[in-house]
Formats: C-alpha cells, sequence, structure tokens
C-alpha cells in the first residue's frame, strides 16, 4: 500500500506541502516503473525538495516508518546513487541528502543498473560460448546437436556485439558524452 508522502492524512500540512504531495508521488511512481521500490521513491521525493540533509529520525517521522525501513530504504537510495550519506553530522546523528540534478540522478541509475547487466550477461556468455565450441568440435556430438550449438553460439556472438555496443554506450552516459559531450543545462 502506497505511504502517504509529507503526512498526507495530516490535515495541518502546509500549503507547499500540499502542493508537493502529488510531485512527491509522480517521482515515486516513475521510480516504482524503473524497479524501484514505492515507498523508497516516495523518500527520495521527499528527499529531494528538502532545502537541507536529513536523519534517519527525520525521515522516519515524514514517513512514518520504522527506523530499520528507513535505513534500509536509504541505504538502497545510496546503493542506486540517488543519495548521498554526508560526510557531515547533526548532533552525532548521520545525514543524508538527494541529488537533485535529474540528469545526473539519471546518469547514476542507469550507469549502474546497464553495466550490472552487461557484468552479468558477459560472465554467463564467457562460460557458454568455449563450451558451445567445444560441443561443435567434439567428434562424438550428434549432427542435430551440433547444428543447434552453432545456432546458439551465432546467437551469442550477436548479443556480444550488442554488449560492446552497450558497453560504450554506458560508458559514454558515465563520462557525460552521450549527449554530444555534457547534459542538458550543463554547458
Amino acid at each position: 500500500m502506497k505511504q502517504a508522502a509529507f503526512g498526507e492524512d495530516n490535515p495541518h500540512r502546509s500549503p507547499r506541502e500540499q502542493l508537493l504531495g502529488p510531485m512527491i508521488d509522480a517521482i515515486a511512481q516513475t521510480m516504482d516503473l524503473y524497479g524501484a521500490n514505492y515507498s523508497f521513491g516516495q523518500l527520495y521525493g521527499i528527499m529531494f525538495f528538502e532545502d537541507k540533509p536529513m536523519t534517519l529520525e527525520e525521515m522516519k517521522q515524514v514517513m512514518n516508518m520504522s527506523k530499520s525501513n528507513m535505513s534500509y530504504g536509504v541505504r538502497s537510495l545510496i546503493a542506486s546513487r540517488m543519495v548521498t550519506k554526508l560526510e557531515e553530522k547533526r548532533e552525532r546523528k548521520e545525514l543524508y541528502a538527494a541529488e537533485t540534478d535529474f540528469f545526473q540522478a539519471f546518469r547514476n541509475f542507469f550507469t549502474l543498473k546497464l553495466q550490472r547487466e552487461i557484468d552479468v550477461m558477459q560472465e554467463a556468455m564467457g562460460t557458454a560460448v568455449p563450451e558451445l565450441q567445444a560441443l561443435i568440435d567434439a567428434e562424438d556430438t550428434p549432427e542435430e546437436e551440433r547444428q543447434a550449438c552453432l545456432k546458439d553460439l551465432d546467437k551469442l556472438k550477436h548479443a556480444a556485439e550488442y554488449y560492446v555496443w552497450l558497453q560504450q554506450f554506458v560508458s559514454g552516459l558515465a563520462e557525460g558524452t552521450v549527449f554530444g559531450g555534457g547534459l542538458p543545462g550543463t554547458e
């Protein structure tokens, strides 16, 4: 079930909080499209509009979630580089801030996700290709099996070309060169 952002069930919300509620919900919905937990997307949205870093306790109060769930959500957002743990502290409590540049957030999120896909697939292909080739080359492989392996090997060679291209894309995205030398608004 969707959690109320900015305490939507709280009748004492400021006009700003009332206006930002649908925006935070939209951010959470779009992050959900990319596989991020809706509540964590909501947390990111809340942090996005904060003018200052937040502690876990502050997030817990705003989100009305347990501290353990909040901690897990923050760790998830840190792992996707949507949130940063700051070096400074407030009253000995850790401080966290959201990445507020959507272009940078996009780059961070997708370079991590796509690089993971590349690494997983290249590792699997690195194992499968030599084994398929060994089956093709083996004298005792039945001809029908050999032909099936040849087709599979051809598919994997095509996939390997794709992952070379995807790696170039991810590298360009990480370096900021995919968009013709820079991201919009950063020239």
